[in-house]
């Protein structure tokens, strides 16, 4: 990792340009500081200088809307496709394989949209953000682009006028799908309930029935009145020279502006009288189970730091842990399954609100799940908090103030979400980063007696603005909807003319010509392939064998957090056995353990860890795709001082796990809930792991694993009552006795002085054992595979199994997966399909290779798109469109890393024989990849009949695809 010298920073009063320094503030818990500067239009800067190789950018506007037309949503993806000195389509799109960006999107919340990007590439930080200044101060906000992303009227076949008339459009298709989602129904209808008078009550999004309502001269009113540096905050990261950074913001954009006020600011909502309630429906076939019920109160501002350390902290002893005092008495009422969503302390809104509830619900059930919540908190207001719970959470809270993680989003980015917070409504962004004087005035106040009781008391119990909201299924409302969209469209056209048809079918050609012309990006600024690394990152650790556990002891500066990984390498796995080991993973962390049940080892977790999870995977051998193994990981992190403790822990889960007919029977019915509301957010997920499983036996386990049939086979065992559970606690017993046959490889990753924490309660449990077994699965039978779901909208795949990682082919695969995504299909199912989104993906370890759309209108179009790929593959493709898909898929090989996940992945990467050398050899071989090969490959791997076929959708396909020979055959979720 390389890590450049920080400039000088300036001080207080300092001017730089037209910015006045504000404030410098040091933050000692990131190594860091922070600058806060104002530009004299206004414009609010915030600069954190930290020794961090990831240089982060983001610009965020208030944005509150007055209605649910979507219009800050809409613009976010208009501004984005054309801008004044890059009159490209799409050059959000374009740039993606033009850069080594470690991150990049946009993102529409409630009341504000952002703008983000990181990389670790100086030059490319630059490149994007000259980028992202020109997009959304300058975008060309074409009508086209309205119509193609936000709605249009369109004809089925759009030059014949005589066929159905129709509603189109990006994000309007993209809403459909959102809105099937219960938890999205639930965010949206708590924003309303609880600040009905404020923008929360609209959808910011876009409520489809509203979108048409958007006019394209509201859209351009709505960006100069908002996107202009008088309401814009900034926000910039890393080793980078703030005063270049500075220059390079004034020249684009502050330059070309002149002052200008916009009142973006949010009232108090005004506070109830009386407690009330509200109804809301989804569209969902599952009146048994698919109803939530959520009680939720409005707090004060998020501007107030004491008021959010302290609900951060209440919310966390109240509902951080299956042993929390209100999350325990809410599972085990046995009313519903899991918590509902949006239970905890929310700090979305300008005003905070916190909420508690249940989901997996029968109808009826408001009043008992209500008077539950009311009735713990009153006992819990009354007797008092345990003490231990509260110093376990302030223990939870240290950790997360101190740990440094890219792990699942870059940190560079998590700090500027953190400070964005207060920042946006008038407070003080370092009370977004630090907290100190707030915690010392907690720790003091707790000293002097009771602070939480009281604040249960006061801000919920005798709060009057409090709201239950009742989710109900609705097993009508789709085929209701669908008849809406029907007659929105034959009210909103019984005046057309001809006139007008000729119209729609003139602009819906029009923009056809427009998607079908070539668009040159070469005025976009790109890296070259000088820019990849040839090398990958080399960690050193060191190792030593322990009777069958190797152990690698990995030093790195983790400030003062250890991270310890078990990988139990698995012997041979009987079939009926293997469905059964993500239960396994799921369950034993939330189970009891070494003569403790499962309240007291949740406690003993919380007390001395940051948390330990469990997790099953199938791996392979970088040149044999047979040569499969199963492993259960086993991880965890502790602060220093309790690193022992983690340890025992993990040795407790591993050796002596403990399962209980009653909690099991509970953590079934919650992952239940969990895998079935994830269905129609993630249907592109399920569909390429359904199709994968026809073709690759590694992606047959995947499916076994967290696919729709482990879905259907947990839905069996729920619903086969005490029977299928006994059963199953009997293969849970045969899995932990393969566990005590296994093979470890331990990861320690901490500081040097850390490092040598003694393991050997975890290495002595690997003695005699068996050898790693081999899983042999065949695939899955039955040909093309569809699911039905409650979604308006399709999530279409094909998959092919392929070659192994060290096969000379693996290297094109992956970067045709790069050039199909940006060149093809993100083009022909987004832009012209009105899809959300079109995607092309290489699993080189697994040697799977996907297509798939996401939020689809179409089923059959596109895989009529999915099957013309060598056609389009034999068009007019150049060096450019080569090398940004090398480009592209180079960032595959790199990945974001720290100082948590660096010696991790190196350590077991080694193991399994994906060693730097390895790897290195695969780069080289990426970057000479040519045109050719890419035909090639696709001649060669890439045939209809090796392909397994895939979808999720709310209605048969048949009907569609039998004209392309394509039949499916259909199940329910």
């Amino acid at each position: 990792m390389t890590v450049t010298t920080r400039p000088p920073l300036p001080a207080p009063g300092d001017r730089l340009g037209r910015y006045t320094v504000e404030r410098v503030e040091a933050l000692p818990e990131m190594q860091g500081t922070l600058v806060l500067l104002r530009h004299e239009l206004g414009a609010r800067h915030a600069h954190v200088a930290r020794e961090d190789d990831n240089l982060a950018f983001g610009v965020t506007f208030p944005t509150v809307p007055k209605d649910s037309t979507g219009v800050a949503h809409i613009l976010e993806h208009v501004v984005l496709m054309g801008s004044q000195n890059y009159p490209v389509a799409d050059p959000f799109f374009a740039m993606l394989p033009r850069s080594l960006n470690t991150f990049m999107n946009a993102m529409t919340a409630s009341d504000w949209t952002t703008y983000p990007f990181s990389t670790r590439n100086e030059q490319d930080y630059f490149n994007l953000l000259g980028v992202y200044l020109d997009a959304t101060f300058f975008p060309l906000m074409r009508y086209e682009s309205f119509r193609q992303d936000g709605h249009r009227f369109e004809f089925e076949t759009p030059d014949d006028p005589t066929s159905t008339l129709k509603l189109q459009g990006v994000v309007y298709n993209e809403m459909k799908g959102a809105m099937a989602s219960a938890g999205s129904v639930m965010y949206r209808s708590l924003g309303a309930a609880l600040y009905p008078d404020l923008t929360y009550a609209n959808n910011s999004g876009g409520a489809p029935e509203n979108i048409p309502n958007l006019t394209y001269e509201d859209l351009r009113a709505f960006h100069a009145a908002h996107y202009h540096p008088s309401n814009a905050f900034f926000y910039t990261y890393g080793t980078l020279d703030l005063a270049r950074v500075l220059e390079e913001i004034e020249a684009h954009v502050m330059s070309k502006f002149s002052p200008q006020t916009l009142d973006v600011s949010i009232p108090d909502q005004p506070n109830f009288d009386a407690p009330r309630r509200m109804e809301v429906t989804y569209p969902g076939t599952d009146v048994e189970r698919g109803g939530q019920v959520l009680v939720a109160w409005k707090l004060g501002l998020l501007t107030d730091p004491d008021a959010n350390l302290r609900w951060n902290v209440l919310g966390d002893v109240l509902l951080g842990n299956p042993a929390a005092p209100l999350t325990r008495p809410l599972i085990e009422s046995g009313l519903g399954s899991a918590l509902a969503d949006m239970t905890g302390h929310l700090d979305a809104f300008r005003e905070r609100a916190f909420a508690a509830g249940l989901k997996g619900l029968s109808a009826g059930k408001a009043d008992e799940v209500e008077a539950l919540v009311l009735g713990t908190l009153r006992q819990l207001a009354g007797e008092g908090i345990d003490p231990a719970l509260i110093e376990s959470s302030l223990h939870q809270f240290e950790i997360s103030q101190r740990e440094v993680s890219n792990s699942g989003f870059p940190y560079a980015l998590q700090v500027m979400f953190r400070l964005l917070g207060p920042w946006l409504y008038g407070g003080d962004p370092v009370t977004g980063l630090r907290l100190e004087a707030e915690l010392e005035r907690l720790r003091a106040d707790l000293a002097a007696g009771r602070v939480f009781e009281p604040m249960i008391e006061r801000e919920l119990l005798d709060n009057p603005h409090r709201v239950t909201l009742v989710l109900r299924p609705d097993p009508e409302l789709m085929a209701r909807t669908e008849q809406s969209e029907r007659e929105l469209v034959e009210r909103l056209s019984a005046d057309f003319t001809g006139e007008d048809h000729a119209r729609i079918v003139a602009e819906s050609l029009r923009l056809k010509e427009l998607q079908e012309q070539p668009s040159d990006p070469s005025v976009l600024p790109t890296l070259t392939l000088n820019d990849v690394p040839a090398t990958v990152l080399r960690v050193p650790y060191d190792t030593e064998t322990v009777r069958r556990a190797l152990v690698g002891r990995v030093p790195q500066p983790t400030g003062g957090l250890v991270y310890l990984d078990v990988q139990v390498r698995l012997p041979e796995v009987p079939e009926d056995l293997l469905g059964s080991l993500p239960l396994y993973a799921y369950a034993v962390t939330r189970s009891g353990a070494a003569g403790q049940d499962y309240l007291a080892l949740a406690r003993r977790i919380e007390a001395v860890t940051g948390g330990v999870s469990a997790s099953v995977g199938v791996g392979g051998q970088p040149g044999d795709l047979e040569a499969l193994r199963l492993s259960l990981t086993f991880g965890g992190k502790a602060l220093s001082r309790n690193g022992g403790a983690l340890v025992e822990v993990l040795r407790d889960l591993i050796a002596a796990p403990e399962f209980t007919r009653e909690r099991l029977d509970q953590l079934l019915k919650q992952r239940l809930a969990g895998l079935k509301a994830s269905v129609v957010n993630a249907g592109s997920a399920y569909a390429e792991r359904l199709a994968g499983a026809q073709v690759s036996p590694a992606a047959r386990i995947e499916e076994e694993f967290s696919g729709l049939t482990a879905l259907a086979a947990l839905t069996r065992i729920v619903e086969g009552g005490e029977a299928e559970v006994d059963a199953l606690l009997s293969r849970f017993g045969r899995i932990r006795d393969l566990i005590l046959q296994s093979e470890g490889l331990l990861c320690l990753t901490a500081t040097p002085e850390d490092a040598a924490l003694d393991l050997v309660p975890v290495t002595d449990l690997f003695g005699e054992g068996e050898a790693v077994g081999r899983p042999r699965p065949g695939t899955l039978a039955g040909g093309p595979q569809a699911r039905l779901t409650d979604s308006p909208v399709a999530f279409n795949a094909v998959a092919w199994q392929t070659v192994p990682y060290t096969h000379p082919d693996s290297p094109a695969l992956l970067v045709l997966s790069r050039l199909l995504r940006s060149e093809y299909l993100l083009p022909e199912l987004r832009e012209k399909g009105g899809a959300y989104g079109g995607s092309a993906a290489f699993d080189a370890r697994a040697g799977v290779f996907t297509m798939s759309s996401y939020r689809d209108p179409h089923v059959a179009r596109t895989y009529e798109v999915f099957r013309d790929v060598p056609t389009f593959l034999a068009g007019d493709l150049g060096e450019r469109e080569l090398t940004e898909a090398i480009l592209g898929a180079s960032k595959t090989l790199d990945p974001l890393t720290s100082p948590d996940t660096a010696g991790r992945l190196r350590f077991f990467g080694d193991q399994a024989g994906y060693t730097p050398e390895v790897q290195e050899a695969y780069k080289a071989r990426l970057l000479a990849v040519t045109l050719d090969d890419l035909r090639r490959v696709t001649a060669e791997w890439l045939t209809p009949e090796r392909a397994g076929y895939a979808l999720v959708a709310g209605k048969d396909p048949n009907a569609e695809t039998e004209a392309l020979g394509l039949r499916f055959e259909v199940e329910s979720v």
